[in-house]
């Protein structure tokens, strides 16, 4: 089976047919891959008509990381993707926005500008496909990532070591056509990526 890099710090996107799987490898067990799903207007191969949206699942599931036979849903509420196996220990994200060119600023000033960030992978990844990036970034599905919710105060979030290791995966069965985008995160001024961004991969089957 073939496997496709998704390049460390950058975006790449592929088409998916309905029944179709893809397998999201954390090669290193390192990386955060953010994640979306989009769909396309009938008889367009450029135009998105809905998108996998994070706040409408978790109101779907009733919580906040989804679990093997879960679905993902888009902002008509309409299952996309279906997480099908996860062989990591289960510790993935859905609250925390993709980064972007203002999260480096607001993060290191001045030697953050033009630090490579999720947003832009993400139109990276749609362009070199000839779709139009969505106005506004969606938020992510962040496969691998971190976020603890404090015990103390049930409130507070914190940004941790991925705790996946080498060769650890996810997969997502598509529920209908769609195009899946991912970003292999440029962080490395927090710990999500453990300092250092690196290559992932992914094989549909």
């Amino acid at each position: 089976m073939t496997q496709t890099t998704i390049p460390a710090r950058h975006g790449i996107a592929t088409p998916l047919k309905a029944g179709q799987t893809i397998k999201v490898i954390n090669t290193h067990g390192t990386q955060v891959i953010d994640t979306w799903a989009f769909e396309l207007l009938p008889s367009s191969t450029s135009k998105i008509s809905t998108q996998l949206s994070m706040q409408h699942t978790r109101a779907t599931l009733c919580r906040t990381i989804p679990k093997p036979g879960d679905s993902l849903y888009n902002n008509k509420r309409q299952p996309v993707l279906t997480l099908t196996e996860d062989t990591t220990s289960g510790h993935h994200d859905t609250l925390i926005a993709a980064c972007d060119a203002e999260r480096y600023t607001e993060l290191a000033g001045e030697d953050g500008k033009g630090h490579r960030n999720c947003a832009d992978n993400l139109i990276e990844g749609l362009t070199a496909l000839g779709i139009e990036p969505p106005q506004f970034t969606p938020s992510p599905l962040n496969l691998f990532m971190n976020i603890p919710i404090r015990a103390d105060d049930q409130t507070s979030l914190s940004f941790e070591k991925p705790t996946s290791k080498e060769g650890e995966y996810v997969c997502l069965r598509a529920e209908v056509d769609c195009i899946v985008a991912f970003s292999a995160c440029p962080q490395d001024i927090l710990d999500i990526n453990c300092g250092k961004p690196v290559d992932a991969h992914f094989e549909i089957f």
